[in-house]
């Protein structure tokens, strides 16, 4: 435990609570009172304050906008029965976040002020966590380059912050999921597992394109065959085979080291499941699912959390899976829910306390 920081804190006059109603949130729409900012410049983290939520001023040549070192992550706050909150796994984001940071050659950012910085902001803004099924307080840390200067090489100033916002389930029902085959997300040597605003910005046109098929995103494959299978959207994704748990592997650095990932699948073997992490090629799924062994198919994600698949189509073959089937699945994200609502022990110590 990081030991408490001094930080300058400016409070607002009035709650935007007053005029937000935590129900039927929508993901990422509405945000809270406050932010943390810091800033980086001479070789330190300098201007460490949480402030009353509000725009910022940017110089049209700030050095993100046109070279794009933009990194962020994802993490997510809740309450139990007694109204205590607590944050999950943010040390295993802290973490992956300034692995994102040396990827994309940017500064990383100390633990007091990420961790810290954190706890003492949904401290503040705490009353705007939802206490209800399937809500949460989405937090969102983020840093840019900020050096007004055109020039391709890293900046050598930088912007790093903290936003919260209140929601409710990113995707409300099953998803429909298209194999892509044209595009590509990642390829080894590339920056697939670093949570860089590329790797999104990238993946926007494939996903329209799948939509107006019907569908409601895609499944990657790798860049040289596409026939390898990545991630689902900008969710790690599982195929349960055979009453086995699969999910591509981390070892080519194509996809992103998922904290939601990992808790799922250290839930599979707590419950006995055994889970294969390794290369996973589409014709294995499609030959699953002719022979009647592909059971379930699901991404997972901080926003998303588990993300349940009603219909895979590869070329023309449709597998299409049926909701009272999903067994495995949804008693993994109840068990989750369970451990993140406080209704059983963390023996993993994945809940930080505010």
């Amino acid at each position: 435990m990081v030991a408490a920081m001094d930080i300058k804190v400016t409070r607002i006059e009035r709650s935007k609570l007053n005029d937000v109603s935590l129900e039927n949130l929508p993901f990422g729409k509405y945000f809270t009172d406050h932010m943390l900012e810091a800033e980086y410049e001479n070789g330190k983290w300098t201007n460490v304050e949480i402030k009353p939520y509000q725009p910022l001023v940017l110089d049209p040549s700030l050095a993100a906008l046109h070279y794009g070192q933009s990194i962020f992550e994802g993490i997510k706050a809740y309450k139990d029965a007694d109204g205590e909150a607590f944050i999950f796994r943010p040390y295993d984001n802290f973490k992956r976040f300034n692995t994102s940071a040396q990827r994309m050659n940017m500064p990383e950012v100390p633990e007091e002020i990420f961790i810290e910085g954190m706890r003492q902001l949904i401290a503040l803004d705490k009353n705007w966590i939802p206490n209800k099924k399937d809500h949460s307080l989405y937090i969102r840390p983020f840093m840019f380059a900020t050096d007004q200067i055109l020039g391709v090489r890293p900046s050598e100033t930088y912007k790093f912050l903290i936003i919260l916002s209140p929601t409710g389930p990113y995707f409300p029902k099953p998803m429909n999921i298209l194999v892509e085959e044209r595009y590509t997300r990642a390829a080894p040597g590339g920056v697939g597992f670093a949570k860089n605003a590329g790797n999104y910005g990238g993946s926007m046109l494939a996903a329209t394109k799948a939509q107006q098929q019907g569908y409601d995103q895609v499944l990657w494959t790798d860049a040289f065959e596409h026939k390898w299978l990545q991630e689902v959207g900008m969710m790690n994704v599982f195929f349960v085979i055979d009453n086995v748990a699969l999910t591509p592997s981390l070892e080519e650095e194509t996809i992103l080291h998922g904290v939601t990932r990992n808790s799922v699948i250290t839930i599979l073997q707590e419950m006995g499941v055994k889970v294969e992490e390794r290369r996973i090629h589409i014709d294995e799924v499609v030959n699953a699912h002719i022979e009647g062994k592909l059971q379930e198919v699901f991404g997972t994600g901080t926003a998303a959390t588990i993300a349940m698949i009603q219909k895979l189509k590869y070329k023309d073959y449709v597998m299409e899976f049926n909701e009272a089937n999903w067994a495995l699945s949804s008693k993994v994200k109840a068990n989750m829910d369970a451990i993140k609502e406080r209704k059983v022990a963390d023996t993993h110590g994945w809940l930080l306390s505010i």
